[in-house]
């Protein structure tokens, strides 16, 4: 498949419609790291991008303590609210605490108007004891748990989800696949019953990451609805997890995702291409919204 950069990707993509609601409060900008690659740059650009697109944009609310608590351990919960959680990538102060609550209670708004949430900070590395890998709380794991339903997850960000599996790891509920490179975390390695994992090596490209996320897709479990950790390091260009695909490989992620036929929401996850970013999620849209 053809590489397509952001520039043209836009001028492609301009004339079809907008699909899912956004799900996005500007406060999740208002806090930076310098030199940090999990800017509010590639939140901006990403959501001016889509306001061009004519998607609807919903303000979020924080969520409460008690949905961290389901999925969280309260002693994490306090480590966090203290900044005392310490990880090198994940730097931790007291403020951080109201911004991961708002990116928990946008992925909850978005599960429940299968949207897609457009935060910060991510949350597919954040474990029932422990954060890390940019992530604090894990958002989409706490959107899943509030709805209580069987829910098939799907990420397909360039690093696996390592918090995510550990929540839901022994959840009947909860079925987790994930298709990932070989890097940070160095988890996802092997399967069990109730995730799926493949580990990928190398900018492996469109096709092959395609027909890898078909057959795992071919083994999962009947559910009620399909979340989508929607990161996008996995991106050509990307700096810290490509895996060599192009905007439309996105497009076609959708397509196999929408041939599920079940309710679905999306929360971001990664993705460090600031310009690239918008015109990635909309290409991923417009195949999700394409049931053909």
């Amino acid at each position: 498949m053809a590489r397509i950069r952001p520039w043209l990707s836009e001028r492609l993509l301009l004339t079809r419609q907008a699909t899912m609601d956004v799900i996005h409060s500007p406060k999740c900008l208002e806090y930076e790291l310098q030199g940090h690659p999990e800017s509010p740059q590639r939140i901006r650009l990403a959501a001016d991008y889509l306001r061009r697109q004519g998607y609807t944009f919903i303000e979020p609310v924080a969520c409460s303590e008690e949905d961290l608590l389901r999925v969280h351990t309260r002693e994490h919960v306090d480590r966090i609210r203290r900044g005392s959680a310490f990880e090198l990538d994940t730097p931790s102060r007291p403020e951080m605490y109201a911004f991961a609550c708002l990116a928990v209670g946008a992925a909850i708004t978005a599960a429940e108007r299968q949207a897609f949430s457009l935060m910060r900070p991510p949350g597919h590395h954040a474990g029932r004891d422990f954060n890390g890998g940019f992530s604090y709380f894990n958002n989409i794991a706490s959107a899943v748990a509030k709805l209580g339903r069987r829910t098939l997850i799907v990420d397909f960000d360039g690093h696996h989800g390592n918090g995510t599996q550990d929540i839901f790891r022994d959840d009947p509920k909860v079925h987790y696949l994930s298709l990932h490179g070989r890097g940070f975390p160095g988890t996802g390695l092997t399967s069990g019953s109730r995730y799926s994992n493949n580990a990928l090596f190398g900018q492996v490209g469109d096709s092959v990451f395609l027909k890898s996320l078909e057959a795992l897709l071919a083994h999962t479990p009947q559910t009620e609805q399909l979340a989508v950790s929607a990161g996008f390091d996995a991106y050509v260009d990307d700096p810290l997890a490509s895996l060599g695909l192009s905007q439309d490989c996105y497009h076609q992620v959708g397509r196999l995702l929408a041939g599920l036929r079940l309710p679905t929401f999306c929360v971001l996850e990664g993705g460090y291409v600031p310009e690239a970013l918008g015109p990635s999620i909309h290409s991923f849209l417009l195949g999700l919204n394409d049931t053909a």
